[in-house]
């Protein structure tokens, strides 16, 4: 790994048994986040990508393959580790509200909880607690209880929950699958936020077009694996005027594999099997029209 990378995926397997039944969420991924990227994973229903993000909150053990998180192997990791990591590098966000909070604790308490296990002295815990709730913009709800909050402001007592350690990277798992369109983009810029005032690396998985068309890099996963990335660039024209300008480009793995788009193999009929064809700064890929 680089000074730049903070996560790094190679080959990532995760395969799950259920009785005679083996299914293979990850089947080879790649990814490669660099520290205080802000970057959204996107895939179909199954795809991989809240696998994905257990593994590398340390929920999850992968199969094989190779997933590191600064100096953590995450393939190699005791239990104790695992519970340093979990307490001290990573943060973690779920989609159900309910499940990022505690019903009898305000949110003050809840914030202080991460911090009590890991025993920072009492002023240190009391500064932080009144930091994130005046920097998530919740500090009228400091003593109310979750059914006294809404979903937003719910949300944003989950998100001071995960930084009260000061972790590394944030990982965000459909934080705002529950939410209203307005109330998401308020939940999305207390993300952006904390990643700009803290500089900590965010990683957010989500379904939601808006969310991911926020962020610089949108990451695509299908079938296990990555398979394509949008980059974004904000452009100044002649009159002065900002717009932003999108690139996808599709990811090649190790073994020099790239998945082409769906409606790109419907279009021209792409099998099971191609022709390619290597030009001077480019490769050709044409159906096979044997029909074999």
């Amino acid at each position: 790994m680089s000074e730049e990378e903070l996560i790094v995926c190679e080959s990532l397997v995760r395969i799950y048994q259920t009785g005679s039944i083996e299914v293979q969420a990850l089947q080879g991924l790649d990814l490669v986040v660099n520290r205080g990227e802000m970057v959204a994973v996107v895939g179909a229903s199954g795809s991989g990508k809240s696998t994905m993000l257990s593994i590398l909150a340390g929920i999850d053990a992968p199969t094989a393959g190779k997933a590191r998180v600064e100096q953590w192997d995450l393939l190699a990791m005791s239990r104790a580790d695992r519970v340093r990591y979990r307490r001290h590098t990573v943060g973690f966000v779920r989609q159900q509200t309910a499940s990022n909070l505690v019903p009898y604790l305000t949110s003050r308490q809840v914030i202080d909880l991460p911090m009590v296990a890991a025993r920072k002295p009492p002023k240190e815990r009391r500064d932080r607690v009144d930091e994130l709730l005046e920097a998530l913009g919740v500090t009228d709800c400091a003593d109310r209880k979750p059914g006294q909050m809404s979903g937003g402001q719910q949300q944003r007592v989950a998100i001071a929950v995960a930084l009260a350690n000061r972790p590394h990277v944030l990982f965000a798992d459909e934080p705002t699958g529950e939410l209203d369109t307005a109330t998401s983009a308020e939940v999305f810029g207390a993300l952006r936020d904390v990643n700009q005032r803290y500089g900590v690396t965010v990683v957010v998985v989500t379904h939601d077009p808006e969310v991911s068309g926020q962020v610089e890099r949108t990451v695509a996963i299908r079938d296990g694996r990555t398979s394509s990335e949008v980059l974004r660039r904000t452009a100044t024209n002649a009159d002065g005027d900002t717009h932003v300008i999108a690139e996808e480009y599709a990811v090649m793995d190790r073994a020099g594999r790239v998945q082409v788009p769906r409606e790109y193999r419907e279009a021209l009929e792409l099998t099971n099997r191609v022709r390619l064809a290597l030009e001077a700064d480019h490769v050709q890929i044409h159906p096979d029209r044997n029909g074999r």
